[in-house]
């Protein structure tokens, strides 16, 4: 999967694109659109075997838990040694753990925002400074319907995403002057695992019976819609997409 390839050595080459959380749904997808583009990419995840599984060209996997940011910062700096500058990431790790308050476990709290909001801060900071520096770059952040609507059972996890929209949008005004697009993509339910972090099981069968009375958006659906916010020029932001299954009423 590693070629070593250096695009500073070829111009015609794509940029680097890093996507965390690659190793399943999302990312997987969003990977293999990447790649089909020509894209380099820099893929993390906890389960690196399921990212070289997917047999990529021109990739770099790194098993890195996206709560640490040094090891973010060090899977970058190594994937720019052999590819050049990072033009995209997208911050794709998230953990939706739904349930109660008043009975949900303060740790599946922290675990959230550990993950979806600080996890994504650490993707961000990796590139940033060099796509400020550069004058160009474009940060993609996956949130969710639910980090603009609410819905039952979903309090913290909807925080969390809620948080993501609103970081998305003042970092948006802080790096456009620098040439740097901020772009929030807010899918509704799509079949990915993400339903199996949840330790409630009413809540958890309650969710799947809502998915499976529905044909939810596919991973691929979502990757396309992040391929096309990428692909505008340069000089066009698509600030927020938001797309959900046809039938998801809510």
């Amino acid at each position: 999967m590693n070629t070593g390839m250096n695009t500073d050595m070829n111009p015609a080459a794509k940029p680097l694109a890093v996507i965390t959380g690659a190793s399943s749904g999302i990312g997987a997808a969003t990977a293999r659109t990447l790649s089909a583009l020509g894209h380099p990419l820099l893929l993390l995840a906890r389960r690196v075997e399921r990212i070289e599984a997917l047999g990529l060209p021109d990739t770099l996997a790194r098993s890195v838990d996206v709560t640490d940011a040094e090891a973010v910062a060090g899977a970058v700096r190594e994937a720019e040694a052999l590819y050049g500058p990072a033009d995209l990431i997208v911050n794709n790790a998230g953990v939706m753990l739904l349930g109660e308050v008043s009975r949900q476990p303060a740790d599946e709290w922290e675990r959230m925002f550990d993950v979806n909001v600080r996890g994504l801060l650490h993707g961000v900071r990796a590139v940033l400074p060099g796509m400020i520096e550069r004058g160009r770059g474009t940060v993609i952040n996956v949130s969710s319907v639910a980090g603009r609507k609410t819905y039952a059972n979903h309090t913290v996890y909807s925080g969390s995403k809620f948080a993501v929209h609103g970081m998305s949008e003042s970092l948006r005004e802080e790096v456009a002057g620098h040439g740097v697009r901020v772009v929030t993509i807010a899918p509704g339910a799509v079949e990915t695992e993400l339903l199996s972090h949840t330790t409630d099981e009413v809540v958890k069968a309650d969710y799947q019976a809502f998915k499976d009375s529905i044909e939810v958006l596919a991973p691929e659906d979502v990757a396309a819609a992040i391929g096309f916010a990428y692909q505008q020029p340069q000089r066009v932001t698509l600030r927020e997409l938001v797309l959900a299954a046809t039938a998801q009423v809510a």
